[in-house]
Order: C-alpha cells, then structure tokens, then sequence
C-alpha cells in the first residue's frame, strides 16, 4: 500500500472504530497479530486487545471522539497528531470520575503492513486534563 493508503487507512480506523465503538469492524482495520508498543516492549493483543482497547477507553469516555489534527507517512509507518476530547465518566487508574469533558492531546505510531495495522504505540499529555478536572490533587 501507498503512504497515502496507509494514513487512509488509519484515519477510518479513528473514525469508523475508535469515535463509533464499532468493535464488530476491528478485522477490517487491525491484524491478527497486533500489537502495542509501551516503553520500548511489545505486548502481543491481537483482535481480542484491540477490542478490549477501545471498549475499555470507552468505559471511561462514553462520547469519545478523536479529531485527526495531521498525519505523516514514511513506509509502513504512520504518525498520526490527535485531539481527543469526552466526558470522564469511568474510572481510570483508580481516578474516580468527575463527569466533565477533558480534552487531551497526543501523537499515535501504527504500522501498517498489507492493508492492517500491526503495530501501534504513541502518547498523550493527559496530566494537565486530569489536573484541571481535579481527578488528581497535588499535594500541599
């Protein structure tokens, strides 16, 4: 596939996936083998952790939605700059809900190898909207 297929292709993924929750897809966009990338180790999730994924963050955002703010392509590799913004409603790493929208920003990796992606890692700024939001206190 072309670069430009290959940012094409995650691009749906956000938008027909991960901002619908339409798990029932994942096949189209994601390989058996998948996995995602965290300090440098690979975690094998295939199909069953890409679900477990999305349905998870989820939980914790049930309006979810990513906005694709500009995608680069090398190879097999795309880099994709996102806005994510939902309302935290779900616990997350023992953060009580607080019920307003936070807005967070980040930087996605995937590698795409034969119209799938393989491999995905990245991160977000997510300490200063859990701050704001007051899901975590600073300590006097």
């Amino acid at each position: 596939m072309s670069t430009e297929e290959n940012k094409l292709l995650v691009r749906r993924y956000i938008e027909e996936v991960v901002n619908t929750g339409d798990v029932e897809r994942l096949a189209e966009f994601i390989a058996p083998d998948y996995v995602e990338v965290y300090r440098n180790v690979r975690y094998p999730m295939g199909l069953d952790g890409a679900k477990r994924h999305v349905l998870g963050g989820r939980e914790v955002y049930p309006d979810i939605h990513v906005t694709i703010e500009q995608q680069i392509a090398e190879g097999d590799w795309v880099v994709t700059q996102i806005t994510a913004r939902g309302t935290h409603q779900g616990t997350w790493l023992g953060m009580k809900p607080t019920g307003k929208v936070l807005e967070f920003t980040g930087v996605n990796v995937d590698k795409v190898v034969d119209g799938r992606i393989v491999e995905h890692g990245g991160a977000a700024k997510m300490l200063e909207p859990f701050l704001e939001a007051g899901a975590i206190k600073v300590a006097d």
